[in-house]
């Protein structure tokens, strides 16, 4: 097994899409081996999933990160353990005795508290990662699939019928670990006790996916407070970090003079959504 940690000096880096480093783990018998500090060589969380995928990493431990990035490391089959904090090893460590728990996309967004201005980084948001600024809370599932890699194909449609994605027309399945937040719940659940071969059609009401509206995800702020957020424009989707430097996506709705406002909802927020999930295979993780 091989484990990639987002790195600097020592403890865990806290926003994988601008970590310089990752430090590599390499795993026998539930012990660490031998490790060893890598350049990212690049920023963005495709380039970086991109460097773990050709690398052969198993599992990334993280602080923060966004949809996006998590949509990436899926589908190079890298299993995420993000929020981890403090020294890297000791992270590792507490990963391979099981006390270690993702807690998914952990971004925040108390618009209450301070925020910088990121890089224009924001991926697509596929309607399995919970896009760039979908927040998940931890949850615990059962079922036989639960901590295995699956590997499914699926189509989404909106209640109309209008089609948001499908792996059918990229002709490559999703692989994911179940159960492990790598996917939205309401998904996740209808996997758990799936046989290879089966195909089922879900509902998912929005507790099961992307959760209700937040009105107070909707925050407006000084334009002088956030560096670079003189350039933006309405409608374009930048990272802010809060005070933990947890980064999440935003969406610029307003702007004038001197004030400039962001949504943080995930753009399927308050949406039902459908799910035809054929279970092409599954394997231990």
């Amino acid at each position: 097994m091989r484990i990639a940690v987002t790195y600097e000096n020592g403890e865990v880096f806290q926003h994988f899409g601008h970590t310089e480093e990752f430090k590599i783990y390499e795993v026998e018998n539930g012990q660490v081996t031998s490790s060893q500090v890598i350049s990212s060589n690049g920023s963005g969380h495709g380039a970086l999933a991109s460097l773990l995928g050709d690398r052969k990493i198993d599992v990334l431990i993280c602080g923060g990160i966004g949809g996006g990035a998590q949509t990436a490391l899926a589908e190079q089959g890298i299993e995420l353990c993000s929020g981890a904090t403090g020294n890297a090893d000791q992270a590792v460590d507490a990963y391979l005795r099981g006390e270690l728990i993702s807690s998914g996309v952990n971004c925040d967004h108390h618009h209450d508290e301070d925020h910088s201005c990121g890089d224009h980084d924001c991926g697509e948001g596929d309607c399995h990662s919970g896009g760039c600024h979908g927040c998940h809370p931890q949850f615990t599932m059962t079922g036989k699939n639960v901590g295995k890699k699956c590997r499914v194909h699926y189509r989404g449609t909106f209640n109309d019928g209008t089609q948001f994605d499908s792996s059918y027309d990229r002709n490559e399945p999703l692989e994911f670990t179940c159960g492990t937040g790598m996917m939205i719940r309401g998904f996740d659940a209808a996997v758990a006790n799936m046989e290879v071969g089966e195909t089922v059609q879900v509902h998912l009401m929005p507790s099961e996916a992307y959760g209700e509206i937040d009105p107070n995800a909707v925050f407006t702020v000084e334009i002088a407070a956030v560096p670079g957020s003189e350039e933006l424009s309405v409608g374009e989707e930048v990272y802010l970090q809060n005070i933990y430097g947890q980064p999440f996506s935003v969406k610029v709705v307003a702007k004038d003079e001197k004030t400039i406002t962001f949504d943080a909802n995930n753009e399927m927020a308050g949406k039902e959504l459908n799910f035809t999930i054929e279970l092409v295979e599954v394997a231990e993780a």
